[in-house]
Order: structure tokens, then sequence, then C-alpha cells
């Protein structure tokens, strides 16, 4: 359906002109995460609270929200630093109110990802979300009613007038739009311009005959919510160093995002660029005398010759880090057998030759029609000076020759003029949505056009799954290694990673079963899912890997690799014998002994197994023996893919952490005893800055007092 967008400079104009279309019923379905037209969705809601015969209901996910520390030397640390990374960054009045509990009750918001943990106490959030497969979303906004769809847009003035692209997030919504159309439903499409956001074509591409309305001013563009970096444990890089092992060269790459993806990129740059050091790391940690065999055939430990293609839902700032360090190199293209050819190294993409017509050949592709001439030419493989004509083709001199390889003629003229001399416009990245940290954006608005035309803003239908070109997927996303995380996995390969086994949420299911799925479907896929060991609870030790637990994520007949701080578990097509022995080998082994004698009861594992005395120290401990030294010389730095805290705040974010936790495990009776004996004349002089920050200098009351203290003393290393 072609419409005739107007474009307005206000969004109350916007919102009147959605009730005028739609009726006061409204159904908005908006994007997750960045891609929210924030001024617009707080336009409505605020229409809303003033009329109560308006009925207004919220589909989304991942609403987005700054931080809001809860005590106040929270608050004394993280206000000048929300001030810096969030300034000028619109809020979500919706968010706000859902937290407050003062939605009106003409008002719903529902979800199908919360942002982590966020939603974890809220009963209205909770008894509102859809759990749904991310390649279900689009489905399931459209079946609770959606008639109105809205988006932040990018925009390109041009010659020919604005163009305008979705960006951040053309995940679901194009396929919103193609149900709505389908439908017949009234509706209407609201884009709304902020020029922040970094341009992408190809599928991000959208006309203005798409919209209704298009929200266009200088006060709309805003600077974009990003996501910090926070410091990166001995954990968190152990993990990231295993996994960094399995992924090969000239495959595919799905990442996400935190700590987990920063440290694989770390390691995957370690690995590329710093070879010797990189094997160190690995031999030190034991990775290849427990997981040789598996790494020799799944991964690898080599530099990157041809480099990693990215086939991701989320583009997180870790894939520029990768094609700034030459390992997201990897390009694919649109025609199942040139991508074979290439794959297969019949085809050198750099230098075409007549001898790919023979290869064609034998692949079985002979007449040329129309679609295929089109995508052929568009990665350069006939010259743009070749035309196409209802089967024919003509070449530059006017030539014209049935378009079959098959025939001689044909076959000599296309060798002779018709063929480039090399591709172009290979994809290195297709990904569905972005979001990152300030520094990600800024990037990405510096990229040369060549960067920028290798990178594909698409659908999750497309990404996330094979069903829409089984064959060409297949052939792209070749050695596909598709990394996820979760929370828990227990013994018999269930995997936890979206909510509690009482009922609550966490987060959400997303993509995650999505690529653990076609890992399975593809021939040299691997699923790899990623989940600390261990985690603290209250000042105490807590493992995550358990005998079983009543919620279920991922269901264990997907089962395939799991990699916790202490090893990797390749559980693809073991008995459960082998799969619980695995995962109690890559367990704290604070928890082991537990683990083996539950597993042991319910006849799982046989008695008088005993755990290999290579996974028999899996503590805290020895991980820090083992990587400080690397951490010492800044091999592993604390924030490795860059840093919105300034010198002070790093140095104080892990004195922070030891605060907390002493705060936690610690008697009362014990911290007053302890602040009597505390001599505050001793306090050294380096501790003052952090303490003014903290808004302990001087300290008031024995809360604070007791605050100062603990400080002091972390800030010391005690």
């Amino acid at each position: 359906m072609q419409r005739s967008a107007s474009v307005v400079t206000d969004v109350e104009q916007a919102v009147d002109r959605i009730i005028d279309r739609v009726g006061k019923r409204i159904v908005l379905g908006i994007p997750l995460g960045l891609g929210k037209p924030v001024e617009l969705v707080n336009a409505l809601f605020r229409r809303a609270q003033q009329d109560a015969s308006m009925q207004l209901r919220i589909l989304t996910a991942l609403s987005l929200a700054k931080p809001e520390p809860k005590s106040a030397v929270e608050r004394a640390f993280m206000a000048p630093f929300i001030e810096r990374v969030f300034g000028g960054v619109p809020e979500l009045d919706y968010v706000k109110a859902q937290r407050d509990g003062t939605l009106p009750a003409n008002v719903e918001v529902i979800e199908f990802f919360f942002l982590t943990g966020a939603m974890l106490d809220n009963v209205e959030a909770q008894r509102h979300y859809i759990s749904s497969n991310y390649t279900h979303a689009a489905r399931d906004v459209f079946n609770q009613g959606c008639n109105v769809v809205a988006q932040m847009l990018a925009k390109r003035d041009d010659t020919a007038g604005p163009r305008y692209s979705m960006s951040c997030n053309p995940d679901t919504g194009p396929e919103v739009l193609r149900l709505l159309e389908a439908s017949g439903r009234p509706h209407a499409v609201v884009g709304q311009v902020n020029t922040s956001l970094p341009w992408f074509g190809h599928d991000a591409e959208i006309g203005a005959a798409s919209f209704d309305v298009i929200v266009d001013a200088p006060a709309y563009t805003t600077p974009l919510f990003s996501t910090p970096k926070m410091p990166v444990s001995n954990a968190d890089y152990a993990i990231g160093l295993h996994a960094s092992t399995l992924v090969c060269d000239n495959g595919t790459l799905q990442l996400g995002i935190g700590n987990l993806g920063d440290t694989i990129v770390h390691a995957l740059k370690l690995r590329h660029q710093d070879n010797a050091v990189y094997r160190s790391v690995i031999r030190d940690l034991g990775i290849e005398e427990t997981s040789g065999t598996l790494i020799h055939d799944t991964g690898g430990l080599d530099p990157f010759r041809d480099g990693v293609y990215g086939a991701t839902e989320m583009f997180v700032d870790g894939f520029w880090h990768l094609l700034d360090a030459g390992i997201l190199k990897r390009r694919v293209y649109d025609f199942w057998a040139l991508q074979q050819l290439i794959d297969e190294r019949r085809c050198d993409p750099q230098q075409l030759t007549p001898a790919v017509l023979d290869e064609f050949d034998e692949l079985g592709v002979r007449v040329i029609r129309t679609q295929d001439f089109e995508v052929l030419q568009h990665h350069g493989f006939f010259n743009d000076a070749t035309q196409y004509d209802h089967g024919y083709l003509i070449a530059p001199d006017g030539t014209r020759v049935v378009a079959n390889i098959a025939d001689p003629h044909s076959r000599a003229v296309i060798a002779a003029q018709c063929m480039g001399t090399q591709l172009r416009r290979g994809i290195l990245l297709h990904g569905g949505f972005l979001l990152g940290p300030r520094d990600f954006y800024e990037r990405l608005h510096r990229l040369s056009e060549r960067d920028r035309d290798a990178i594909c803003m698409t659908g999750v239908d497309k990404i996330n799954q094979l069903d829409r070109n089984p064959r060409l997927y297949r052939l792209q996303r070749t050695r596909a290694r598709f990394i996820n995380t979760g929370m828990m996995v227990t013994l018999s390969g269930n995997f936890v990673s979206d909510g509690l086994e009482d009922g609550r949420v966490v987060s959400g299911v997303g993509g995650q079963y999505n690529f653990v799925a076609q890992a399975h479907q593809l021939p040299d896929g691997r699923s790899i899912l990623l989940v600390r060991a261990a985690r603290e609870s209250g000042g105490h030790a807590v493992s995550n890997v358990l005998f079983n637990y009543g919620h279920t994520t991922i269901p264990r007949h997907l089962r395939d690799i799991v990699v916790t701080e202490y090893g990797i578990a390749d559980l693809r097509s073991k008995t459960d014998n082998e799969v619980a022995k695995a995962l109690i080998c890559i367990a704290d082994s604070r928890f082991q002994a537990s683990l083996l004698a539950q597993a042991q009861r319910s006849g799982k594992i046989e008695a008088g197994w005993q755990i290999p005395a290579a996974y028999a120290r899996n503590t805290p401990a020895m991980l820090e023996r083992r990587l400080q030294p690397y951490r010492s010389q800044g091999v592993l730095p604390l924030f490795p893919v860059g840093c919105d805290f300034d010198a002070l705040e790093q140095l104080l974010l892990p004195a922070l952490g030891r605060v907390q936790k002493a705060a936690a495990t610690t008697p009362k009776w014990k911290l007053l005893w302890e602040l009597l004996r505390f001599d505050d004349k001793r306090i050294p002089e380096s501790a003052q800055p952090a303490l003014q920050r903290l808004d302990l200098a001087p300290p008031k009351g024995i809360e604070n007092k007791v605050a100062r203290m603990l400080v002091v003393k972390a800030l010391q290393g005690g």
C-alpha cells in the first residue's frame, strides 16, 4: 500500500494524526531497545493520562532505563557518571510509571523481553509478559491487535530528497507491517527522525511512502541511550578465553552483549594479533590439556587468515572491534552457487575468470533468470554495461545472446564481454538490532562507505533461522558458532537463561532458542552456551551448575557445548551419564562433591567414578593464580574493549564491590566493633578524593562512618 507521508515538526501533531486514523483504541508496536521514538511514545502516554476514554496498549521489549542507585553512597558515586553518560537522553515515561506502580488503568505495557532483572519484583510487568521466540515477536505483536507502528529513524538528504533508514532496528518492524497490510486492518505507521542514529542501507532503508506520518525536527535529535562497559572478572576472562578456542577461521559468529561477549572479543583479538601470548594464556589455564581434541576439531588457536562473518541478532560493539582488528573480514554473497564456489575455493572473489562459468555449469546453474541476473550484477559477477531482457543477455557491444551458460555461443560472449573483474558488495555482518556504548555510535558514524555497505541490518526472520532461504543461508553460515549466555545449567543439560523456578521472568528467551536450534540444523554449526560456574548471593557462593531446576529455557535434547570458567563440556550426542560427568568437571570444586553424590543417588553416574585430577581444583583462587600475571601485565585489562568510567571511578568500582560483600557477610555487631577500633586519623591522604566523591568526607551518621571505614579498607586491599 502506497502512503503519502505527512511530515510534522511536533509529536503532539503526530498523536492527533494517529487518533484521526485509528481512533482512541491504540495498540502501539515499537521496537525493542534503542529504536523506540521516546518523545512520541511519551506524548501518547501523556494523552492517555489526560483522557480516560483513550485505551493505550504498548507492545515492545527491552525498555531501556537509566540506572537507579539504591543507597546514598551509590547515588554519590553514580550521579556524575549518569549525568556524563546519559545526559540529554530522553527517558520513557511508562517505564517510570511501571517502576512506581502508577500506570493509569487505561494503559497496558506488554513486553517479550525485559532489561535483565529489572522487572523481577514488578507484579504488573510479570503478568503482562509474553514468552516469545524473537522470530515470533512480529506475529505476537500483530496478534495482540497492533494498529500503530512507530520507530526512530535515521535520515540522509540527497538531491532526490530525504532518505530514511530503520538503522538500529529493522529486526521486526517490516514484518509487522507486512502482516498489517495483508490483513486489511486499519493502522498507522509513524517515524521519528533522530540524526544521532547511524545510517545503514540495504534492508534497513525504507521509503517515505511506507509512513503515514514522519516527525522531523531538530529537537528530536537527542543523544542515544548507551550501555556502559563494566569491569571484567577473572571468571569472565576464563570463560571468554575458553570460548575463543572454539571459533573457527573462515566461519560464522554470533555474539551477545555484556562482559562475556567483551572477553571473547578481546581473546580473539589476542589470538589474531599476539598469538604467542594468547597461546601462553591458553596453556597456563590448562585449556589445551583438557579440550585439545575439541579445539582441533571445532575451533583453533591460530590467527585468522580468512576471518569470520557475523550473523547475529544483536550488532554489539565487539563486532566493530573485530572489524577494526581484521578478524571480521569474511564476506558472503546472495547467490547460492557463487557462495558455494567461494566456500570451496573454486572462485576467487578478487579475480573472476571465465572458468567460473564451467563451475556454474557443473552445479547445474545454466539458465539465468531476471532475479539471478540482478543479484549477480549487484555483486559484480556481470559488469554494469551488460543488460538483461526477457531471457536474453545484451553484451556491452550490443550482442544479444540467450541467457544460458550451457549454450556455447552465449558462454563465449559472456566470457569475453559480460563478466566483471572481481566481486563487490559482499556482506561482513547481518544484524537485527544494535545497542552499545557511546563510542560505538560515534565509530559507526565514521565508517567508510565501503565498510558501511558491508553491514546489512535486517529482520530477525532472516538472521535467526534458515527458513527464508535454507540453501543460501547454510552456505553463508558455514562453521557457525552461535554464542549465548545464561544463568544456570543442570546435569541433564537443561539450560536456564530467562526465568526462575518460581515463575518470575528475568529477561526473556529472545533469539537464544532460535540460534541453538539453527546450530543443530547446520551440518558444521555449534551452539556454545556460556554460564559462570558460581555466583555470589547474600555474600555466599552458590553453584550455577545444578542437579535439577524448575525452569528450562533450552531443553536437554538441544544440548551442545557449555562453557564455564573452568572448562568446556561437549554434550552433543552424549549419554546422560557422559553429560552429567562433563558438567560436574566444569563446575566449581566447592560444589562438585554434592553434585556427584546427587547424580550417583539418581543412578545417572556409577558408584566409584571420580572427578579427574585436571578438574579437581576448580576454584576462584586457582583462576587468580593463573591469570594474575597476565592481568598485572595489562594483557587482560579491567576494561578490555573500552570504558566510560574516569580514573577515580575505575579505582572505586572494585573497591565498592568489596564493600558491598563485606557489608552483606559481616554481622552488624562486628562492623560496629571494627568501627570502634578504626583510627580515622590514619586515613591516607590518597583516599580523600574517593571519600569526597562518595560524600563520606566527613561522614554523616553511624552508617556512613561504617561505609567510610569499609571503603578505606577496600582501597587498601583489606
